[in-house]
């Protein structure tokens, strides 16, 4: 199909997204954590998954496989899709994540400018000072079995500026 037949030209008022990837990345009962560096724009400080945004042209698998060697310089194997959650950020383009898993090959990690990298046992995940949304959607998403269909959720911000957290009932 050409392009233009895509219709996109015709969907310039329509809610668009900016696509991202998530991704946690275990090691037995670990999982690795980024501690936000202090001169970040979002989430100085604070834990997340590895990640950021997808690139032109490129898959979300190929770039969550790129955001773990650029972030942490690790070898994985694994790599599943766990989700996918759209985020209405209030504004005329939201956030589409891609969230995934992998088994880390070994500990060695590489530091990088995004911040400390922290092997975290999962079952002491409230110690750390976690992005919001982590506290409800990495307990769920460690807790899937390899052969689980992937999630689909939906976050928009309440009048107290606070994530809403829904997950789709496909069942």
């Amino acid at each position: 199909m050409p392009a233009a037949e895509q219709g996109v030209a015709h969907s310039r008022h329509r809610y668009k997204l900016i696509p991202r990837v998530l991704c946690f990345v275990t090691h037995g009962p670990d999982v690795l954590l980024l501690k936000g560096a202090p001169t970040k724009k979002i989430w100085p400080g604070q834990y997340n998954g590895l990640g950021g945004h997808v690139e032109r042209g490129e898959g979300a698998a190929a770039a969550a496989a790129r955001e773990i060697r650029e972030e942490a310089g690790l070898p994985v194997r694994a790599l599943r899709l766990r989700g996918v959650v759209t985020i209405n950020t209030g504004e005329a383009d939201g956030i589409g994540l891609y969230v995934f898993t992998a088994e880390a090959l070994s500990r060695a990690v590489t530091p990088s400018a995004e911040g400390e990298l922290a092997w975290a046992p999962a079952d002491r995940l409230a110690d750390y000072a976690l992005v919001d949304d982590l506290f409800t959607l990495l307990p769920r998403t460690l807790a899937m079995r390899p052969d689980d269909p992937p999630f689909s959720a939906s976050y928009h911000y309440d009048e107290h500026d606070r994530w809403v957290i829904t997950f789709d009932d496909l069942a």
